[in-house]
């Protein structure tokens, strides 16, 4: 008899637990029917990228020494870099240059220790394809510069909703010139140096 009553008493104990867990969840679904929806109509509204955005690496092959600094601080040993020694100059002469974004995750340490400044981050993130291949990248492909999102025709560019005025949860229909809600980093410069 007892084994029956501390049965029934573990089975109301998980009912319990169970319509807690339960309520919890519809909570979650109820909190988010309440909110404005903030959808975009992706091929053609796109969101501008914010200011640190990590997209597309860009690559001045003319300012490259091939130093190889970025393969080393890699995580995952990515840029091949290939180059042969000039006796006439005595320097590193670069042949080719590549990095297969396949494989790579953006953590965008090659731009931040290249000594020259020929790697830099772009605002470019539509890299799919249909073939894996296509996503190794040589020099050529590097050099390119990205369309950027505000200056396509086609496409409606709206603001992330770090950069809406305060209190604005809708994108769509803001003026280009509205506030915007931190202030930029030429302004924090400009405060610091007054």
């Amino acid at each position: 008899m007892l084994k029956f009553l501390k049965q029934v008493g573990d089975y109301a104990k998980e009912t319990v637990q169970a319509a807690r867990y339960i309520g919890q969840g519809l909570s979650v679904t109820f909190d988010h029917m309440r909110r404005r929806p903030i959808t975009v109509q992706y091929p053609y509204e796109k969101l501008i990228p914010g200011e640190r955005f990590r997209g597309r690496i860009h690559f001045e092959f003319d300012k490259c020494i091939a130093c190889e600094v970025c393969v080393r601080v890699c995580p995952i040993n990515l840029p091949v870099v290939d180059w042969a020694f000039d006796k006439a100059s005595k320097k590193k002469k670069l042949n080719h240059y590549s990095i297969d974004f396949g494989v790579c995750i953006f953590c965008g340490n090659c731009v931040e220790f290249c000594p020259t400044n020929c790697l830099s981050m772009t605002e470019e993130y539509e890299l799919a394809t249909y073939d894996r291949h296509e996503l190794n990248y040589d020099s050529v492909a590097l050099g390119r510069l990205p369309y950027k999102v505000t200056d396509d025709p086609m496409v409606t560019p709206l603001r992330e909703l770090v950069y809406l005025p305060k209190g604005v949860l809708e994108p769509h229909g803001l003026p280009a010139d509205a506030p915007r809600a931190g202030a930029r980093p030429e302004d924090l410069v400009e405060q610091t140096e007054k």
